[in-house]
């Protein structure tokens, strides 16, 4: 059984003292790829670095909605340089964050709306990060029709679900998940097409129930899959499947079973 983590920022400061075995501890319960979205430019570099010393590690370079104070003209350009150098997987992590007072909304729209155009002229997915703003980051992608893409740690509703698995969008679920509270985001789970989703982490962000108050780690991508297999009444093995299928399409990794998580 194989694993893909869409969404994990392994290269956090968070796992800097141990990150070999946190990878180790992953591979264990059979994760074999993760995506490592950026969050800002500053940390490009450590970001492809990290994963070029890793095996199965995908990167993506992108703007976060949360850190774009400072990025301008300047590192759209470098964004665009590097895309050119780099295998990389996708652009992001980039969308929009209204759940925060700031950085402005419009700067937001501005920056998501140029890694957009970037995404589409490098013909590479983007992982969007939308909260609180799940409509309108469906409007912006919608005008991109070439450019595909995941909204991880999705949180809107059905009918805009199902909207962008029209349009050819995966939607990534994690930690939140596993709270029995989170009763709407169960139903999705159980609803939605396989073909449609996504197992993250966001580690070291968003521990699932069994791990609250801890790290998160890449690990820990197993019990999300527990929690997918008793909302949908499907094996472990078919979800592990057909998710890690899924993702291996989304950002070029079909081909690389030789290069697994180590």
């Amino acid at each position: 059984m194989r694993l893909f983590d869409s969404h994990c920022h392994i290269d956090d400061a968070a796992f800097e003292e141990d990150r070999d075995e946190v990878l180790a501890r992953a591979r264990e319960v059979g994760v074999s790829d993760v995506l490592v979205p950026a969050v800002a430019a500053d940390g490009w570099d450590h970001l492809l670095e990290v994963s070029a010393a890793h095996h199965g590690l995908c990167p993506a370079l992108g703007i976060h909605p949360m850190y774009i104070d400072g990025h301008g003209e300047g590192e759209l350009a470098r964004l665009e340089r590097l895309l050119s150098e780099h295998p990389v997987a996708a652009v992001g992590e980039c969308g929009l964050d209204y759940y925060i007072p700031d950085p402005p909304k419009a700067r937001q729209r501005e920056l998501f709306e140029a890694q957009l155009a970037i995404a589409d002229r490098h013909g590479l997915p983007v992982v969007v990060h939308a909260r609180r703003a799940e409509e309108e980051a469906w409007l912006m992608v919608r005008d991109h029709p070439g450019v595909s893409g995941v909204f991880h740690s999705f949180s809107g509703s059905y009918e805009q679900a199902r909207r962008l698995l029209d349009h050819g969008f995966l939607l990534g679920f994690g930690g939140p998940v596993t709270y029995e509270r989170a009763k709407r985001l169960r139903r999705l789970v159980a609803r939605l097409p396989l073909d449609g989703l996504l197992l993250e982490t966001d580690a070291p962000d968003q521990p699932d129930a069994q791990w609250r108050g801890r790290r998160n780690e890449p690990m820990r991508i197993a019990s999300v899959l527990e929690v997918f297999c008793q909302l949908r009444r499907e094996s472990k093995e078919l979800i592990a499947a057909r998710t890690h299928a899924n993702a291996a399409r989304l950002f070029g990794r079909q081909d690389r079973s030789d290069n697994a998580l180590g």
